[in-house]
Parts: structure tokens; C-alpha cells; sequence
């Protein structure tokens, strides 16, 4: 019997005949379709296979009798439909008619098999009895393999089709609508199925792939259809969940983690774009306009794709070790989206509030699973994890969510307190030191700055806070539930935050020192005490380790107790001058009046030998480095001093009228001791203005007019400034108003012209506080001789802007100045070696300086001077004429030499 007749015959027959002859025709009909080469004739056939011969299959037979036999050349034909497409494509036109009807007619076939495999699906799924992949082994591979290739077509459609896609797009309408019919059929098939203990291999293996397969299918879908793409997503997740036990080792849980991420951040990322169109648009109310509608729809998306990946996350979190990088770049992409990171787009706030509660609460429950889940934990503390600018803060306040979570767990608290430990553990930081690594990368949203919610206080929101005060605020509440055993990690990464460049993450370390200290004992912070002013004596030179410990150590001085004061005195007495290093950086004001006025007795005394010593020596320039130290502590009692002791001002008088007569603006132009000289001598002299006699303001006033002051450090130009801005208070008598005004006009006047703006803000203040209290007016007048400074001065002094900077300018120009403060604190990094080892197993230690009692200087001291006379006398001894010396210096020897041998009997 032909082909034609026997299709013909078929399609003839009623349900009758057709039981009787199936046995018999179907094996015929599957041959035809293998055999013939006409698409429809194999359309024709597979339809009348599915319409007539199909329903009365039984569930064991379908694989065997039909589905393992026909479903896979239904495949190869698909994929030969769109290839055949892909070639005939480009001569689509309306002209070219018979081209038209031929791509139509293939079209059509295609959507004629999506049909017979939805009957195939709906088949399959009519039993009563369960039903097992073995029955339909073949149905599910190749549908989704036909589903994911029609699926592509239509996503490429817009593209393929270019402009003549009206000349088939109710063909491709169709076909979208039936393969999406199809796919939710088939899951519906499948979601019948049940696997237990008894599953065969090939059953658990079957599953896999199918939820692999769909996984595969979410990116081409995603873009099509919101609805499909979540309800495949759901079908992936239950099954996967359905089946843990079978599959949850043979899983890509790596793939499934990295599509949920990558759908979620799209996601969200759309959302925005929706949101700032809407921002745009310029409504009034946002919440009613016809886009707010598909906004909610999207977030719906968010919500969806976030309450998933937490609860994937809480089932498989065990598989997921090799994804925890992943999870930590999503939580930061995502909050690098939302305020108030500086990056974030400009939406309605109410759209940005929908679009929190919907992504960022399933995030924060997501980071609570994860937090005792030790690959997570070693990506987020990564030392060579270099985030992006945009996500610096993301990343701080992920650090400071995990402080305020942790502390629930001891186990958590461990993982994340003492980072690495050993050198076959993944490196981590400790939390301390990853926050403050964090925070100093937070340079443009200190500078901006960024504002974020306060903590509760008594019941009540405490409003927006600094970045620095929201961590603060946080490492020091961890810090107060911090067992000791985590006491240690936490002391290096203060210490080694201290010691770094930036000044303001030095700040938040000192902050965070200072809790501690307060919150524990008084040993405790006098403990802290000793060891900062032990390191401030070993820094070998100036520089920012130096300042940021000086720092430490003037606030851990306010919180020790009178008595600690008095011993912290003791050990460190300003008498001794390698104590002055120490004594220089302090507030006097600090201490209780005891240890206050024994500090400035010590150090007005040890100035004044200090300046005695250099008048014995000549005024030598080489001894000024002495007298340097000891002016910078006479400074120190002056800053710190009530002013009302006269001792204090009449000593630090006293010391200032002798230097300031030695005082030559041409040697200070040339060397630097000199100006750290002048620059001291200005500052207290600033402190003291009214005790001083007016030979003495004179003499300094022309010392400052003989300097060419844009040639002279900074530093030296501030402390002219303090001291002009102090001459305010004086009032000159007539008879020497000539020798000091017209200066005081001319320094005035020449800095008002500085080109550092930096230095002319300076000026401008220093001249306003002279300008309020003088009562010599005439400077004023003769210092504003040009209308270009004098406009300068007004506006500065009326407080007016002359000109608003835009907000996008402003933080173009943050941006640029925090990337140049960043590569300047590197660089003093590189330059300046660490003044302190800590923890370093590699290099010994630095000796000890040995610390030497009154009674061994006396003996250091006189043995010296023995010495140094016997070698003068042998020296003369070797230059003398006659042969031999006098006898009676002979005696005198052997006398020396008697007293020595008695001195060291005594000691033994």
C-alpha cells in the first residue's frame, strides 16, 4: 500500500477500526516519517500519529512504541524548519510572493508539531496512575529542545525579520503562544512526577537535566515574557527542592546561583530606568500615572527573584561555597543602585522606598543566613579585594551590618573577629581591619558627604549621621559585646589604623580606641597610655605615624584617673629630654592640677637650661635642634596653661625675649632650624601678646618684614598669620606706632596677594580677628589699597558666595581631589617605613635604649671626664721636648693608680 493511500485509508477510519488496526498501522506510519523527505508529509503524519493513534497507547507503551522513536526526528526536522529560515530570510519582501508563502507555510508546520507535542504532553498527563520518567523518558529532552530553539526565533525575530516582520508576525504571535502553552503543559506533566529511594539512576539523571535544561532557557525567555520567566523559575526551584535528597549532588548549583544574580540585578537595574523615566517625565504624582503601573510590575519581578535566590540559598547553602563571590558582588552591585550611595540615579523617593522593601529586606535576610558560612565570610574580608569606586560604600555598610548581626553567635563572632591564622587558610582580614580598609576607601562620601539613618534612642529615630558617626557607632556597640579572646585582632587593627595615612580613618581607629578605653578599666587605659607615648619616643622622624599617635595619646589623657596622671608624670618627666617628643604633643588641660602644674615647672625649667646651654655655646646653629624641642613644649604649657599663673608667663616671656634678639630674617630665609625657630617663637609669642614688652614685638615684626614670605614654608606663614592676628589685642604707644604699623600693613598686605587659596583663606581670617579687635584702624586702611583685595575682604567678611557650583560639578570635582588624595597617602606609605613592628616573626626586634638611673649618670659622667683628662695628659706627654716628665707626676700617677685599685675593691 502507497504512502498516500495508506494516510488516506487512515485518515478514513473511526475510533473503531482504529483500535483493531493499530497494532499493525502505527509501526507503518512511523516508518513513513522517517522515510519520506516532504516537511509535509512528516507534519501530516506525526499530526494523525498524535490525533488518532496516540490517545490509545497505553502509559508503558508510549516511550517504547512512539516517543523514543519519533520525537527525536521531530527534532533534527525543527531545527531544519529554522535553518531553512535562516537561508531564505533575506529575500523576504512583499513583492517576492512565492518566497512569502514558502517562509509562511514553514512557519505554519512548525506551529502545526508545537500542536502534536501539546497533545503528546496532554497525553501523557491523562492517567490516573502516576506517572514515571521512564514512561516518557524522550518527551521531556525533546520538547525542551524544540521550546528553547522556537523560543530564540522569536527573540530574534525583531532583528531577523528586521522591517519586514508584519509579513509574518501573526505566524510568529502564534507560535510564541502555542511553545508557551506548551512549556507550562509540560510542567505540569512533570510536576506529577514523584522520585523516592527506588528512583533509578536514569530517573534522578532525567530530572537533572530537565532542570538544567530550563535553566538554560531562562536567559532567552527572560527578555520575552515576565510571567513565563517566573513560573519557570518557580518550576526549578520546587523540583530542585522537591527532589533534594536525589539531586542535590548532582546539581550545577554554581549555574543556578550565578542566572538567579545576574535576573535579579537586571531586574533591579530595569526598575530604576522605569523610575528615573518617570522622574523625568515631570509628574506631580507618580504614584498614579500609567507608568507606575509597569514600574510595580517590574518590582514584583525584584521581589520575586530576591525571595528566591534567599530561600535557594537556605536550602542549598552547603553546594554554594563556590557562589559566595558572587553573593557579595550582588549585595553591592544592588546597594551601589540605592541612596545614599553618590552613584545612585535620581528617582521619586517613593519608588525607591517600593523598590527597598522589595529587594533590600530579602538581601538583608539572605546576608543573615550566610554570615556563619565560612566561603562568604572569606570574600567579603578579602585583603586583594579591590572593589570598584561605586562599591566602597556598599561595601562599608556591608561590613557594618555584619558587625551589628554577629554578635548573636559565638561561632560567627570567631569567623569574622580574628581573621586568618594560619597559612593554609584562605587569607581573611579580621572585621576591623577589612571596616577600616573600607572606610578609608570611602573618600568621596566623607567628602560629599553621605548622610544615613541614625540608631534608635530612647524609642526615637536619632536622624541622619555622618558616615564616620554610623560606623563609629556600630564598631564601638560590637566592641562593648566583644568577648576577650577577640581583644587581641582588634588592638593590631587599631594600631595598624592609627598608623596608616589617611587622617580621617585614623580618626574613626582613635574614636574606637578611646570607647575602649573608657568602657574598660582605668589600668586599661593607663596601660594604652604607656604604650603610645613608648611608641611616639621610638618614631624615628616627623611624619603622619607621629601626629595620628600624638593624637591617640591627647585623648587617652583625658580619661585617666588624677592618679595615673601623676604616674604617667613619673615615668615620662619633661626633665628629660627624650621625654619631650612626648610632652610636645600633649593638652595640658587635660591633666588634674597636680600633674599640670609639675609638667609646666619641668618643662620651663628644662627650657631655660636649654637656652642657657645654647648662649654658653655661642648661639651655635647646630644646637638649635635642642632648643627646638623645648620651645615646642613651652608651647605646649602655653596652649594648655589658664594664663592666670604669672610664673608661667613671666618664664615663658623671659625665654621668648632672648631668642627673638637672635632672631636674623637673613639667616631664617636660609636655614630650616631656624624658621621651625621663628615659627615657635610666633605661636607662643601669639599666646602671650600682652606680656610682652614692645622692643620685643618690634624686633619680631621686622624679622617677619625681612622674609620673603611666599618662600617660606607653610607652616611658618600660618603661625605669622596667628601671630598678626594677635597684634589686634596691643595698643602701641604713639612713640613706636612708626617701627610696627606701617609692617604690620605690609606683611598684611603682601599675603592678602598669595596664590595658594589655601593660604589666602588663612590670611583672610587672621586679618578679620585683627580687623574686629584693633584699635589702630589706620592698618586696616593702609593694608586695602587695592579695590580687588578689598572686594576680597568685604565678601569674605559679609560671608558672600560669588558664585554657586552646580551639585553634578561639585562631585565631578570631589571625585578628581579624593582620587589625588588617595595616590598621596599611598605614596607617603611607600616612602615612610613603620616606626613599629608588630607581630613581625621575620626581623628581631630593636634593642631596648637602656634606661639608666641618677646614680649611673653620675658615674658615666665622672668617668668621662677621668678618661678625657688622661688622654689629654698622654697627649702631652707624646708632644713634650724633654725625654722624660717631671718625677713628681710619676708619683701622682702611681697615686691615681693606688685610688683606682681602691675604688674597684669597694665595688666588689
Amino acid at each position: 500500500m502507497s504512502q498516500v493511500t495508506l494516510l488516506d485509508e487512515v485518515s478514513q477510519w473511526n475510533q473503531e477500526t482504529c483500535q483493531q488496526e493499530l497494532k499493525s498501522v502505527l509501526p507503518k506510519l512511523v516508518a513513513m516519517h522517517h522515510e519520506t523527505d516532504s516537511w509535509e508529509e512528516r507534519t501530516n503524519i506525526l499530526q494523525i500519529i498524535t490525533n488518532r493513534f496516540l490517545p490509545h497507547l497505553s502509559l508503558s507503551e508510549l516511550e517504547v512504541e512512539c516517543f523514543s522513536i519519533v520525537l527525536p526526528k521531530v527534532v533534527k526536522m525543527f531545527a531544519s524548519f529554522l535553518e531553512e529560515i535562516g537561508k531564505q530570510i533575506d529575500g523576504l519582501s512583499s513583492q517576492n510572493t512565492e518566497l512569502h508563502a514558502y517562509l509562511r507555510n514553514i512557519l505554519k508546520m512548525m506551529v502545526h508539531t508545537l500542536e502534536c507535542l501539546s497533545g503528546c504532553v496532554r497525553h501523557a498527563g491523562s492517567f490516573e496512575e502516576s506517572v514515571s520518567l521512564d514512561a516518557i523518558r524522550s518527551l521531556p529532552s525533546c520538547v525542551l529542545r524544540i521550546l528553547k530553539d522556537t523560543f530564540q526565533h522569536c527573540k530574534d525575530s525583531e532583528v531577523m525579520y528586521s522591517g519586514r516582520l508584519s509579513l509574518v508576525g501573526d505566524l510568529l504571535q502564534g507560535l510564541f503562544k502555542e511553545a508557551y502553552s506548551l512549556q507550562k503543559g509540560l510542567m505540569e506533566l512533570l510536576e506529577k512526577i514523584h522520585l523516592d529511594d527506588t528512583s533509578s539512576e536514569e530517573e534522578v539523571s532525567d530530572i537533572v537535566t530537565v532542570i538544567h535544561s530550563l535553566l538554560d532557557m531562562c536567559a532567552v525567555i527572560s527578555s520575552l515574557d515576565i510571567a513565563l520567566h517566573a513560573n519557570t523559575w518557580k518550576f526549578i526551584i520546587k523540583q530542585s527542592v522537591k527532589h533534594q535528597s536525589l539531586v542535590e549532588d548532582h546539581l550545577n548549583h554554581t549555574d543556578i546561583a550565578f542566572s538567579l544574580c545576574e535576573d535579579l540585578c537586571t531586574s533591579v537595574q530595569n526598575c530604576f530606568v522605569m523610575a528615573q523615566q518617570i522622574q523625568q517625565s515631570g509628574l506631580q504624582d507618580v504614584v498614579h500615572c500609567p507608568e507606575y503601573k509597569l514600574f510595580q510590575k517590574a518590582t514584583k519581578m525584584c521581589r520575586f527573584f530576591a525571595n528566591t535566590l534567599v530561600h535557594y540559598t537556605k536550602e542549598f547553602k552547603a553546594f554554594l561555597a563556590k557562589s559566595c563571590h558572587r553573593f557579595h558582588q550582588l549585595y553591592l552591585q544592588i546597594h551601589s543602585k540605592f541612596p545614599p550611595s553618590v552613584f545612585a540615579l535620581s528617582v521619586p523617593p517613593a519608588l525607591v522606598e517600593d523598590l527597598r522593601v522589595a529587594v533590600l529586606v530579602p538581601m538583608d535576610a539572605m546576608l543573615t543566613q550566610l554570615l556563619a558560612f565560612r566561603p562568604f565570610a572569606e570574600s567579603v574580608l578579602d585583603p586583594d579585594n579591590n572593589s570598584s569606586t561605586e562599591l566602597c560604600l556598599p561595601q562599608c555598610m556591608l561590613l557594618v551590618n555584619v558587625l551589628g548581626k554577629i554578635s548573636q553567635s559565638e561561632e560567627a563572632m570567631r569567623l569574622w573577629s580574628d581573621g586568618s591564622r594560619f597559612s593554609e587558610e584562605n587569607p581573611r582580614w579580621s572585621i576591623f581591619e577589612a571596616v577600616f580598609q573600607s572606610f578609608r576607601r570611602c573618600m568621596l562620601e566623607r567628602a560629599v558627604p553621605v548622610w544615613l539613618p541614625g540608631v534608635m534612642l530612647r524609642g526615637q529615630a536619632q536622624g541622619t549621621v555622618s558616615l564616620h558617626q554610623h560606623v563609629c557607632v556600630y564598631l564601638c556597640a560590637y566592641v562593648a559585646a566583644l568577648p576577650p579572646q577577640h581583644f587581641a585582632p582588634l588592638e593590631q587593627s587599631l594600631l595598624a589604623a592609627v598608623l596608616q595615612a589617611d587622617m580621617q580613618t585614623a580618626v574613626l581607629a582613635t574614636d574606637l580606641w578611646c570607647f575602649l578605653a573608657r568602657y574598660g578599666s582605668a589600668d586599661l587605659c593607663f596601660h594604652y597610655v604607656h604604650l603610645i607615648a613608648h611608641l611616639i619616643r621610638s618614631c624615628p622622624s616627623e611624619g603622619y605615624q607621629l601626629f595620628h599617635l600624638a593624637l591617640l595619646l591627647r585623648r587617652l589623657l583625658f580619661l585617666m584617673t588624677p592618679k595615673h596622671q601623676m604616674e604617667f608624670v613619673e615615668l615620662f618627666p619633661p626633665s628629660q629630654e627624650e621625654n619631650l617628643c612626648v610632652w610636645r604633643h600633649t593638652l595640658l588641660r587635660c591633666l588634674c592640677t597636680e600633674a599640670r602644674s609639675q609638667v609646666e615647672e619641668e618643662v620651663l625649667s628644662k627650657a631655660s637650661a636649654v637656652l642657657q646651654d645654647w648662649q654658653d655655646s655661642g648661639f651655635r646653629l647646630g644646637n638649635l635642634s635642642r632648643l627646638n624641642k623645648t620651645l615646642e613644649c613651652v608651647l605646649v604649657v602655653m596652649g594648655g596653661s589658664n594664663l592666670q599663673a604669672e610664673s608661667v608667663v613671666v618664664s615663658s616671656v623671659k625665654i621668648i625675649s632672648v631668642i627673638w634678639t637672635r632672631m636674623c630674617s637673613s639667616q631664617v630665609q636660609i636655614y630650616p632650624p631656624l624658621q621651625c625657630t621663628v615659627k615657635l617663637l610666633l605661636s607662643i609669642s601669639a599666646a602671650v601678646i600682652k606680656s610682652i614688652e614692645p622692643h620685643v614685638i618690634i624686633q619680631a615684626v621686622s624679622c617677619l618684614s625681612g622674609l620673603t614670605m611666599r618662600k617660606c614654608p607653610d607652616d611658618l606663614i600660618l603661625a605669622a598669620l596667628e601671630f598678626l592676628a594677635s597684634m589686634g589685642k596691643v595698643f602701641f604707644p604713639p612713640n613706636i606706632q612708626g617701627q610696627v604699623l606701617p609692617k604690620i600693613s605690609a606683611l598684611f598686605n603682601g599675603l592678602l596677594t598669595h596664590p595658594s587659596w589655601l593660604i589666602f583663606q588663612h590670611v583672610l581670617e587672621a586679618f578679620g580677628l585683627f580687623a574686629e579687635i584693633t584699635n589702630h584702624e589706620e592698618v586696616i586702611t593702609q593694608t586695602l589699597t587695592s579695590e580687588e583685595v578689598k572686594t576680597k575682604v568685604i565678601n569674605f567678611l559679609s560671608k558672600t558666595v560669588s558664585q554657586q557650583e552646580s551639585a553634578d560639578a561639585r562631585l565631578e570635582r570631589l571625585k578628581e581631589g579624593t582620587s589625588v588624595i588617595e595616590n598621596h597617602c599611598k605614596q607617603l606609605e611607600r616612602k615612610s617605613s613603620s616606626p613599629v613592628h608588630i607581630g613581625s616573626a621575620e626581623e628581631p626586634c630593636p634593642k631596648k635604649a637602656r634606661h639608666e638611673t641618677k646614680t649611673e649618670e653620675e658615674y658615666e659622667r665622672y668617668l668621662e671626664t677621668a678618661e678625657s683628662a688622661l688622654k689629654a695628659l698622654q697627649s702631652i706627654e707624646g708632644h713634650s721636648c724633654s725625654p722624660s716628665p717631671p718625677q713628681w707626676v710619676r708619683l701622682r700617677l702611681e697615686a691615681l693608680q693606688t685610688l683606682i685599685t681602691q675604688i674597684n675593691t669597694t665595688t666588689d
